[in-house]
């Protein structure tokens, strides 16, 4: 029924059907979803629409195989996640080109994130032996004070589109290493990416159930995660997406009390002193804007340049963004690929018209476009020129909300305090960057800036040993790491022993 856009060096790799218990599963009801290539939106697999139905029997295979697993060995474990580690790096072409055809980005960026991603399973290979607990001398006399760290039991993983391996491998690997089992929940959009590396956890030894993937379509994801949020087995819940719906997510799991991990939306700001070097700032700001279109949480949303050197700034990241070639992502000559979902560009036009209405101006692009032109789309796929806009304002939609699009607000400010007030004029609080040769400022800004992660002449903020996450409606929790990322997947439990005569 369907037609491959690409061909796999390994065609045993792909499957389209979830993975409960060690099978590959249909929906109890039948249905079907389709997986949509962004780059000519055909249609080239489908998956099963679960719904909540669905969801006890997955929790109840997990949760038997939880009664096992957390007993497992913790060199065991690790052993499990790097023949894991190992297979995923050994299908790193034919997984980027399932990337690529999900996602719509550039079969580089989808190198980038498998290597990225696996950072992950290599990470926590190492933190399964890591988890220790302590002993102390407590305050009264003759006592001892223990304590012990055991996994939390069946996780839950709902994750998005943008960076389908990596955000699987940044909950899977934490939460196997801990001890714990995982029911992943993938976007209606990049499922078999997904499967890719259930079936490959599958071929590294995993235990039977450990690993679980549920797909399903966009109608039933809500019903679906509430089930998953839940159920009374699910002890942990990881989503990484939107703020609005990490609201919903948080107010299901409250019924339970859920461990609860949330890496929400970002709008963060990127400050360009006058003293920068700005081609770091700008070799910066080309990753972290363009790439996968700009659909990524960290992204530079809000671009603050000061205004001694903002027409300047302007000039060079026009003359940089013209060289850019959109097209589909598989083609080796596309260095930005199409929005992954028809939603992107709707509201990529929304929020281009607001901030005309209010002034900005369009220096760059602000339409869709047609395959590699620079015309209005006449063929299918979801492209939207990479755009600039200058002269922009606090009132305009992009300063209040996240983008997801390929858009760089410019903003200026005069003072080291205008540009802190605006930078932190948000309710998210993810990411900021800040470039300035001056370290004093730099410090400054370190603590001044609210948000959990702060690029200092850098727009990198995410690796496997550093911590992930946000402050403020960017939710709570974080991911990767030392010791923090396990620790949301482990409780503590305290022991206190008396010990009788003299020592």
């Amino acid at each position: 029924m369907y037609t491959l856009p690409f061909k796999l060096d390994d065609p045993s790799l792909l499957h389209f059907d979830s993975f409960v218990d060690d099978q590959w599963v249909t929906a109890k009801n039948g249905q079907r979803f389709e997986v949509v290539d962004p780059g000519t939106d055909t249609p080239w697999a489908s998956c099963p629409a679960n719904t909540a139905e669905d969801v006890p029997p997955a929790v109840e295979a997990a949760h038997a195989a939880f009664e096992t697993y957390k007993r497992s060995n913790p060199r065991q474990r690790a052993m499990w996640l790097m023949k894991w580690d190992t297979l995923i790096r050994a299908a790193r072409a034919d997984l980027a080109q399932i990337i690529t055809h999900e996602t719509g980005k550039p079969l580089a960026e989808a190198y980038g994130e498998i290597d990225y991603a696996t950072g992950f399973t290599w990470w926590f290979a190492g933190e399964a032996e890591r988890i220790h607990g302590t002993v102390a001398v407590a305050a009264a006399p003759n006592r001892r004070v223990f304590t012990i760290k055991q996994p939390v039991g069946v996780a839950a993983a709902l994750v998005p589109w943008n960076f389908p391996v990596a955000m699987v491998l940044r909950k899977a690997a934490a939460a196997l290493a801990a001890g714990c089992t995982m029911i992943v929940k993938p976007s209606p959009e990049t499922p078999v990416s997904s499967l890719v590396l259930a079936h490959l956890a599958q071929k590294a030894g995993f235990p039977r159930g450990v690993l679980s993937v549920l797909t399903t379509d966009l109608a039933n994801t809500p019903a679906l995660s509430e089930a998953l949020c839940k159920h009374p087995l699910v002890k942990k819940v990881t989503f990484t997406g939107s703020t609005r719906v990490g609201k919903l997510i948080a107010s299901h799991c409250a019924q339970g009390l859920k461990k609860l991990t949330l890496e929400l939306g970002g709008n963060c700001p990127f400050l360009v002193f006058d003293d920068a070097d700005l081609h770091q700032a700008l070799d910066a700001l080309m990753a972290l804007k363009w790439r996968h279109a700009g659909q990524a949480c960290i992204t530079a949303n809000r671009v603050y340049v000061q205004a001694a050197v903002y027409e300047r700034f302007a000039t060079l990241l026009a003359e940089r963004t013209a060289k850019l070639v959109v097209g589909h992502g598989a083609d080796p000559s596309t260095t930005m690929g199409p929005l992954t979902t028809p939603r992107g560009i709707d509201k990529a036009i929304e929020q281009i018209a607001d901030a005309q209405r209010l002034g900005a101006k369009v220096i760059m692009g602000g339409h869709a476009l047609d395959t590699n032109s620079n015309t209005p789309p006449t063929t299918k796929g979801y492209f939207f020129a990479p755009t600039i806009l200058t002269g922009m304002t606090a009132d305009m939609l992009i300063s209040r909300e996240e983008s997801f699009a390929p858009i760089a607000a410019l903003y200026s400010f005069d003072s080291e305090e205008e540009g802190v007030r605006l930078a932190n004029d948000t309710s998210m609080g993810l990411a900021s960057y800040v470039f300035t040769k001056n370290i004093d400022r730099m410090w400054r800004l370190l603590e001044n800036l609210e948000a959990g992660m702060i690029g200092m002449n850098s727009g990198n903020s995410s690796a496997a040993e550093s911590p992930f996450g946000g402050i403020k409606e960017s939710g709570y929790g974080k991911e990767s790491g030392k010791e923090v990322a396990v620790n949301e997947y482990l409780i503590t439990k305290t022991g206190t022993l008396t010990i009788e005569g003299q020592y």
